[in-house]
């Protein structure tokens, strides 16, 4: 019988019917222990003996890949920051993402971390509970200029929301889709020019070589002074070190940030400040998201282990 570890916190967590095709498979279930997320030395000890994971944000490096005898990684979710694809790709492990599986809900959350950092409803939140009713000036979203980093399914969600705040849209995608563009109104541009024109800038690409710290302090400086960024992709684009410097001394207006450099973050610099509203690397978890999540990385699994001949 094929075994698998699987580690997303969430997985199956509102339905059970991703466990049912796992079973009916005739594959062997080993859930994460923790109850968290897994690291190395925790991966290294669980990844020994199975034939293939479902993963979430854990790390699978070639340490980790090596310690066991995997032929498939489900991915939970579409990043794969987080694995060896090259190990992968020269040992013939099959890896998997859950493409447009959570698209909507990130681009549901990324509006409303826009729209939490504009109109500052963590910090009114908080004053208000502290019996502090004193009334204080926000941003304005409606009609403004917005950024969009990478037109993937996600960035494309946002630029649909976008519309129903009639901003005015600038994109910028590696793969430059001109019928797009034009058929939804949206400036070409480089990140640059988005830094110098607009009030909002949205990421969405993953995290590679070229783009850590795509977002730095030296860019940062070039902002708009009323620019709120927000990243809801991966924690290495943003120079974290460099967003903090620039809201600490108010070279931009705000962030919304889900997601770290290192999760979870317990000591990062922004949690400090007031103009940034944080999240846990969250934006993808809603309940319909979950469970078209889970359902498609089981079908991924019991697929990958099918064509290795493992069920």
């Amino acid at each position: 019988m094929a075994k698998i570890l699987i580690t997303p916190r969430s997985f199956a967590k509102y339905s059970n019917e991703p466990i049912e095709k796992l079973k009916k498979a005739g594959i062997e279930i080993i859930p994460n222990p923790t109850g968290g997320i897994l690291s190395k030395e925790e991966m290294l000890e669980h990844i020994k003996g199975v034939d293939g994971i479902i993963v979430g944000v854990d790390p699978l490096d070639k340490d980790v890949l090596s310690a066991g005898n995997l032929v498939a990684v489900s991915k939970y979710g579409v990043g794969t920051d987080n694995i060896d694809l090259n190990y992968c790709k020269e040992n013939g492990i099959e890896v998997s993402i859950t493409k447009n599986a959570n698209s909507e809900a990130v681009a549901d959350y990324t509006f409303a971390l826009m729209l939490a950092v504009a109109r500052r409803v963590v910090e009114i939140d908080r004053a208000c509970r502290n019996d502090d009713w004193k009334k204080r000036v926000t941003a304005d979203v409606y009609g403004k200029k917005l950024g969009v980093v990478g037109l993937g399914a996600i960035g494309r969600g946002v630029v649909a929301r976008a519309k129903g705040f009639s901003m005015e849209v600038y994109g910028f995608d590696v793969f430059r889709d001109e019928d797009y563009l034009k058929n939804n109104g949206i400036t070409f541009a480089t990140i640059d020019e988005m830094l110098k024109e607009c009030d909002f800038i949205s990421l969405h690409m993953p995290l590679t070589e070229d783009t850590k710290h795509i977002i730095n302090k030296e860019n940062l400086k070039t902002a708009k002074k009323n620019l709120i960024l927000i990243n809801t992709a991966r924690g290495g684009i943003v120079s974290e070190d460099g967003l903090y410097d620039a809201l600490k001394n108010d070279v931009i207006l705000g962030a919304g940030v889900d997601v770290f450099e290192c999760e979870p973050s317990h000591d990062s610099k922004l949690l400090k400040l007031d103009n940034v509203v944080v999240g846990s690397h969250c934006a993808a978890s809603t309940e319909g998201a979950v469970d078209a999540m889970s359902t498609m990385a089981a079908e991924n699994i019991i697929a990958a282990l099918k064509n290795k001949g493992k069920i």
